[in-house]
């Protein structure tokens, strides 16, 4: 694992409020929320966004998307419906260079979230 901020909340070394965790997979709340839901999961496999994927991470993103669906029954989102998304690079507003899922809801949600 690296030094990037993700790596240090996946290591411990940095407090945030999880919401689901595996083995693979981590998922916690925003800092910063955009609606009454976001929780950001995240593989704890250092892969610094979805362009950096491989034919050998399919396993690992099954995996993420089997936490979305636990983050969303976790936090009460999952029949009302949600959105996942995942920003790629400086022009996609990604802040930190690792892999990560925005899930979203509890509200109705417009363009901007």
């Amino acid at each position: 694992m690296t030094d990037c901020l993700f790596c240090k909340i996946i290591r411990g070394e940095l407090p945030s409020r999880k919401v689901y965790e595996d083995e693979d997979v981590v998922a916690f709340w925003d800092i910063a929320p955009l609606a009454p839901v976001h929780v950001l999961t995240i593989p704890k496999k250092h892969i610094q966004s979805a362009m950096e994927l491989g034919d050998e991470d399919g396993e690992l993103l099954a995996k993420l998307h089997h936490g979305i669906r636990e983050v969303a029954r976790a936090t009460g989102i999952a029949e009302s419906g949600f959105r996942i998304i995942s920003n790629v690079g400086f022009d996609g507003q990604q802040t930190v260079p690792h892999l990560h899922f925005h899930v979203i809801g509890g509200r109705e949600l417009d363009w901007n979230a």
